[in-house]
């Protein structure tokens, strides 16, 4: 029996998924694709998860689209979102641990989470450049927005490789650490994550993704919104806390 294309597992609150592709850096085909849609749907449907984590199986996140199926089942690739979950609107914070690659339609996977930890010889960069292969994940629309326009566009343009040391400072890697510790990084970040009062949390993330298309009022009242519904959930509870001596001076130690 051949091995899954992608694993899944829930561990504590976070749901790790993994691109199992060994044999060719786990780039995704068709079937890899509508897998990892799935892995990210269920994660959002289990209320007992509160962070996903994408990552890659041996030592690489992803190579991004596999070029054979480009090349051989033009009709047969996915026309929307090819990679497969890139088009979702995730509900819950997304971490990528990424070592190895993450280029091309890779690159773009890692762009659909939130935050991305990296290993320290880590590789980001367009190489579909290189064969007339467009970036149709949201490549050309969450980078710009990442990193700003001027960067983006020296990656877009010229598919260049960026490492994991110049990523994180441009912030479009968020962490940097050794080599084989970039999922281990990743499930502390989400058990920090998933510590926290999720109603406040999700709704602030919320804002933050909701005010790239609205004008600076319309944003602000958004803002002001979900902030009221947070409130609402607890808040008074979380400063009552505050009140009585917990987390001073940044303690998050007891949340």
């Amino acid at each position: 029996m051949s091995e899954p294309k992608v694993l899944r597992e829930k561990r504590g609150q976070t749901n790790i998924i993994t691109i199992n592709r060994v044999g060719v850096r786990n780039a995704v085909d068709s079937e890899t694709a509508e897998a990892l849609e799935a892995a990210f749907r269920a994660g959002e449907a289990d209320d007992a998860v509160a962070v996903h984590i994408l990552t890659g199986a041996d030592g690489h996140f992803c190579a991004g689209a596999d070029l054979k199926t480009v090349a051989g089942a033009k009709q047969n690739f996915r026309q929307k979102a090819p990679m497969g979950p890139s088009w979702l609107e995730l509900t819950k914070p997304s971490i990528a641990a990424v070592e190895g690659h993450a280029v091309a339609g890779g690159l773009e996977m890692s762009l659909l989470c939130d935050l991305r930890v990296a290993g320290r010889s880590a590789v980001f960069g367009i190489y579909c450049r290189r064969w007339g292969v467009p970036l149709v994940d949201g490549g050309t629309v969450r980078l710009p927005r990442l990193i700003g326009q001027s960067r983006a566009m020296d990656m877009i343009l010229t598919g260049r490789p960026v490492g994991a040391e110049e990523a994180l400072s441009f912030g479009l890697a968020n962490r940097v650490v050794d080599d084989g510790a970039a999922l281990d990084a990743a499930l502390e970040i989400a058990a920090q994550l998933a510590a926290f009062p999720q109603i406040c949390m999700r709704n602030d993330r919320l804002s933050v993704l909701q005010q790239w298309g609205l004008p600076i009022d319309d944003a602000l009242k958004f803002e002001n919104q979900v902030g009221q519904k947070s409130l609402q959930a607890g808040a008074a509870d979380g400063a009552a806390r505050f009140v009585a001596g917990k987390g001073r001076s940044g303690d998050f130690s007891d949340i």
